[in-house]
């Protein structure tokens, strides 16, 4: 008799929820799936927190149910993915001292412009690939000094959430290159940290690398103690290697609560504006990446604020509307923006509203100021390389934007329209080849979207509006300073 088929499982921490897959080692089917969500606290303007606790009862809960839906006595271990940069502050036991600090958080702008003049070296984009601003790791950190000190006096380590994760999983404190790269102050070359007023951070090992599960989270979980739980990495990378980039020619985009637009190359390449983040993959090579800071968290906010039932009804709502038609929009609800703009002053806007404008052509003015911005972003990554475009994720759900991003880029899309977190599956990846297994054959099934050369003109007019606007609203961000 054939022995049963061995499980991996994947979990990815995202910024509202965690998601959990197990994926049959040898067919590549995910046969079970969890996701858990929880809060953000956003107290004051600029905030956004999350408690760590809730991410550890989210995992527990997400890999109990897994557990007995598919037969823990079959699991080789789990892989993990992470949002990042989110700062968790550690205190001699371990344990967290405070709420997290999400990425999401523009609070520590000030902080970061005093590091980029004080510790320029250390923050150089040269050094470290990364457009350093209050989002890091380390200016989250020198916020809290500051405003609150009794936490930072608490604070003996400063770590990721996926480290935290880790650490409470398996007992060991570790980080991976690509989240490590989201202090703020990580050495491409070098794999060091810069010295500086901030605490200690974690140790960086590979990717793949593994540590046996903790004995009491085991028993609450109901799997053998000592299972392989991988490092893994971001989400953004693992997402972008699961979905198969060609280095040099793809780009992948991983689509949620905000957006990854991610190159791949072989070698280390810093970009030649300074504007792509460059972060180590997990198997080997480099990304250039930009992120859209709010894309599905765009959607929900102009949902809820009109009343629609969900996303994808205000998405059909807007499906039959012209852009050009419709209000033109600023997206940088954020507010800011990184993508290939890199400009944190900068807000969102509509434009072109009249008392016959309805949450149709709100929403079909958002979504082409998402694409447009994608566009951007994808340009200054891939330039004219005619390589493909592969597409995931929530926030490019609908045929109506993944034909859209075609049209707007004149290149071919392939989304794999499925619920599959690739992130999660990125994760299982590093943990199978650390563990010496073959990586399940992906079974997605994608689906091209080509352009339409008639719609090139339509984006062009777009694209010439969408950039006035943004030149307008360069000027009033520069005058309300």
């Amino acid at each position: 008799m054939t022995p049963p088929e061995g499980i991996a499982i994947g979990l990815d921490l995202g910024t509202s929820s965690l998601k959990a897959i197990a994926v049959g080692v040898e067919s590549g089917r995910v046969l079970f799936r969890e996701r858990q969500p929880y809060p953000t606290h956003r107290p004051e303007p600029g905030a956004a927190e999350q408690a760590p606790q809730d991410w550890m009862a989210a995992a527990i809960g997400a890999l109990a149910r897994l557990a007995a839906a598919t037969g823990a006595e079959r699991w080789v271990g789990i892989g993990l993915s992470a949002m990042l940069p989110t700062l968790v502050c550690l205190d001699a036991d371990g344990e967290p001292v405070g709420s997290a600090i999400v990425w999401e958080d523009t609070r520590a702008e000030p902080e970061a412009e005093w590091l980029r003049r004080e510790y320029p070296d250390a923050v150089a984009y040269e050094r470290t690939g990364q457009q350093f601003d209050g989002r890091y790791l380390v200016p989250m950190f020198l916020r809290l000094r500051d405003r609150d000190p009794e936490v930072a006096a608490r604070t003996t380590r400063i770590a990721g959430a996926k480290d935290y994760l880790f650490e409470q999983l398996t007992g060991e404190l570790l980080t991976d290159p690509s989240t490590a790269a989201g202090s703020g102050v990580y050495d491409l070359t070098t794999g060091e940290y810069a010295a500086g007023p901030w605490p200690a951070l974690p140790p960086t090992r590979p990717s793949t690398e593994s540590r046996g599960l903790d004995a009491g989270v085991a028993r609450l979980i109901g799997v053998r103690a000592g299972l392989p739980v991988a490092l893994g990495g971001a989400d953004s990378v693992l997402g972008a290697e699961a979905l198969g980039a060609r280095p040099g020619l793809d780009v992948a985009i991983i689509s949620g609560t905000s957006t990854v637009v991610l190159g791949t190359r072989d070698e280390l390449e810093l970009s030649a504006s300074g504007r792509a983040l460059v972060t180590p993959l997990a198997l080997g090579g480099y990304g250039l990446e930009m992120d859209l800071v709010a894309t599905g968290s765009a959607f929900q906010w102009l949902a809820g604020l009109t009343g629609a039932a969900s996303v994808a009804d205000l998405v059909g709502e807007a499906s039959a509307i012209d852009p050009l038609a419709a209000p033109a929009v600023l997206p940088y609800v954020g507010p800011g923006e990184q993508g290939a703009l890199w400009e944190p002053g900068i807000f969102g806007s509509f434009s072109g509203l009249t008392l016959g404008t309805t949450r149709g052509a709100l929403m079909r003015g958002l979504l082409t100021g998402v694409i447009l911005e994608l566009r951007r972003c994808i340009l200054a990554i891939a330039g004219d390389s005619g390589g493909r475009i592969i597409a995931s994720g929530s926030s490019l759900a609908s045929p109506r934007a993944l034909q859209d991003l075609a049209d707007a880029c004149g290149r071919e899309v392939l989304a794999d329209e499925s619920d599959a977190d690739h992130s999660a599956l990125g994760a299982i990846a590093t943990l199978l080849v650390g563990l010496g297994m073959s990586l399940p054959e992906r079974r997605e099934r994608l689906t091209s979207y080509s352009p339409d050369p008639d719609r090139a003109a339509v984006w062009g007019a777009l694209a010439t509006r969408h950039d006035g606007d943004l030149a307008r609203e360069r000027e009033r961000a520069g005058a309300a300073q």
